[in-house]
């Protein structure tokens, strides 16, 4: 059964239960404390967090000093001021809010346990000097605020990750369920041609630095990111991405090899390939054709798999030190468009675009169409500089196609699009956000144009 959360009106009226369980004098001596001593725990908090294993890797210094630290300050003074301005809904839904983002982040949530006992920690040192039974009755009053407020968090964080899970294991059978067939033999295709033109750069060029890499190819792009989540639990994944490892060692070592000792090297990659070949008959051989998660006008992916690819990429980044941008894609004048020639003109281009969409972008990229005329495209391992040569290429390719109505009529569109790449920041929804700032951006400036958030 789903994980429900409880109303906001039920966690609303607990919270002030459990707050009028304390004596107003107690409520402002601790509100007067942690006021004059913000600063402190927030830094000790974080200094804490920094030097743990398990909570470092979502942490950086700089996010420390840019947002963090100020953030905890503003949530110990809401829910140590709850008890006085009483705006308890406020407070469930700003409790709710942060463990939605823990959850999107993917911060455990013994982590956020494990914070509040540190923050409890450091508010019975501040007591220390307070006679017994009034440093008492503050602790109770601590334990019982910090403890709602984290159990709100929980609540939201529980409901979010549920969710976010089914939607994973759905998207997994989504992906190996695209036209199996038509992705088999393009992926194939791909493997063949980074393997011809390893051959050919070695026949020409002999080895030497600008070898291909397989691992950054059309094939190596789309198994990593896409293949390696929807067959995940596979042996043959974990094989095929060994291959690919291997292939690649083998490659860089050729860097500093004679040529005439690349042969074997050069026998030794078209086995690897093969093999590669053979696993991954197999793991199509596995897939099933389903059809949910797909738009159904244009047949891309929809928002309901949207939290789960960006997670799984911002993740891919954390770990591999990896780039990663979007673009937000809107077409120019569309309600015109929808005017002129009708909802069926609207929905031939929309049709159109997306095909040309799919054509233009990487095996390894993302295409989602997000409702309307806009579209977003997650490209993996690109860098804002190569993001905007994107970005750039798909405008001045689009406003080149010429779209055919059914009465025989044709006409052309132009596009915006909003450019904006990770930055570190562990939340997904703001690099999207900068995206859609950017794509904002280049309406107002007069649309058909590419702007990355950077340049705001």
């Amino acid at each position: 059964m789903p994980y429900q959360s409880a109303p906001t009106e039920l966690l609303a009226t607990t919270w002030r239960r459990a707050q009028a369980r304390h004596e107003p004098g107690t409520h402002a001596r601790l509100r007067d404390l942690v006021a004059e001593h913000r600063t402190t725990l927030a830094t000790r908090f974080y200094e804490a967090m920094l030097e743990s294993p398990s909570a470092s890797r979502f942490l950086s210094h700089q996010l420390v000093q840019t947002r963090l630290h100020a953030a905890l300050q503003r949530w110990l003074d809401t829910v140590f001021d709850i008890a006085f301005n009483a705006r308890y809904d406020e407070a469930v839904a700003f409790q709710r809010h942060i463990g939605e983002v823990h959850a999107r982040i993917g911060i455990p949530s013994h982590l956020v346990m494990q914070g509040a006992r540190a923050l409890m920690m450091d508010l019975h040192a501040l007591l220390g000097d307070a006679p017994v039974a009034e440093r008492a009755q503050a602790l109770a009053c601590a334990v019982d605020t910090i403890g709602q407020a984290t159990e709100i968090m929980c609540h939201a964080y529980d409901t979010f990750h549920e969710r976010n899970t089914r939607a994973e294991e759905s998207y997994r059978l989504f992906v190996v369920s695209q036209d199996i067939v038509s992705e088999k033999e393009k992926q194939r295709a791909a493997l063949l041609d980074w393997e011809n033109a390893f051959v050919y750069e070695i026949a020409v060029n002999g080895a030497g630095p600008s070898l291909p890499r397989l691992g950054k190819s059309e094939f190596g792009m789309w198994f990593l990111h896409k293949a390696a989540h929807a067959f995940e639990g596979s042996k043959d994944v974990e094989n095929i991405l060994a291959q690919i490892t291997q292939v690649d060692e083998a490659v860089a070592g050729l860097a500093e090899t004679p040529a005439q000792a690349a042969i074997p090297v050069l026998k030794t990659v078209r086995e690897q390939c093969a093999a590669i070949r053979f696993l991954l008959e197999g793991l199509f051989a596995q897939a099933a054709h389903l059809e949910s998660g797909r738009d159904t006008l244009t047949r891309l992916l929809n928002r309901k798999y949207l939290q789960v690819v960006m997670a799984r990429e911002i993740n891919y980044v954390r770990q591999k030190a990896s780039h990663l941008s979007v673009l937000s894609i809107d077409i120019d004048h569309f309600k015109g468009i929808n005017d002129q020639y009708g909802h069926d003109g609207g929905d031939a281009v929309l049709q159109h675009l997306a095909l040309f969409l799919t054509q233009s972008v990487r095996s390894g990229d993302y295409l989602f169409r997000l409702g309307g005329e806009e579209f977003l495209i997650v490209l993996v391992d690109a860098n804002e500089a190569q993001a905007m040569a994107i970005g750039e290429k798909l405008r001045r390719r689009a406003e080149l196609e010429r779209i055919a109505l059914r009465d025989g009529q044709t006409l052309s569109v132009t596009l915006s699009i909003g450019v904006a790449t990770h930055d570190g920041h562990p939340d997904y929804q703001r690099l999207l956000s900068a995206a859609d700032t950017a794509l904002y951006g280049a309406k107002r400036a007069g649309r058909n144009r590419v702007l990355a958030n950077s340049a705001l």
